[in-house]
């Protein structure tokens, strides 16, 4: 990735961790858990890449691995709307980001709930999707 690409994630995290706050006080966490997530938030672009990602993990581009990562897809966007989606896979790629850069990812609260959710919806999915 390139500085400036770095530099435009950081701000975007920044930017969302400084201005999710609602209006009772509450932080994004629990305007997110509050609110079911909707099946169909997330653009299209999103899912093709989150496809794409998932049959490069599971050994390439096979029509069973299409269907298997589409359902994981799908199952993904029921547990995690798109925005807490979005700020999760910010916090998960750039966290081994080394020195004070990567600690904005690390260190928050923030990052490791983020994390979580998805690392258990995730696990779900795959659950779901890919039956042994």
């Amino acid at each position: 990735m390139s500085v400036k690409l770095y530099r435009s994630l950081i701000v975007l995290a920044a930017l969302s961790a400084g201005c999710a706050t609602q209006s009772d006080g509450r932080g994004p966490e629990a305007a997110a858990a509050s609110k079911p997530a909707p099946g169909n938030d997330w653009p299209t672009q999103a899912r093709v890449e989150y496809v794409f990602q998932c049959m490069r993990e599971h050994g390439g581009q096979t029509y069973d691995n299409l269907y298997h990562c589409s359902c994981k897809a799908d199952q993904v966007a029921r547990r995690l709307n798109y925005q807490t989606y979005s700020e999760a896979l910010v916090f998960k790629n750039l966290k081994s980001m080394p020195g004070e850069r990567g600690g904005v990812f690390r260190d928050p609260p923030q990052s490791k709930i983020l994390r979580g959710k998805l690392k258990d919806a995730e696990r779900e999915a795959e659950q779901h999707c890919f039956v042994k």
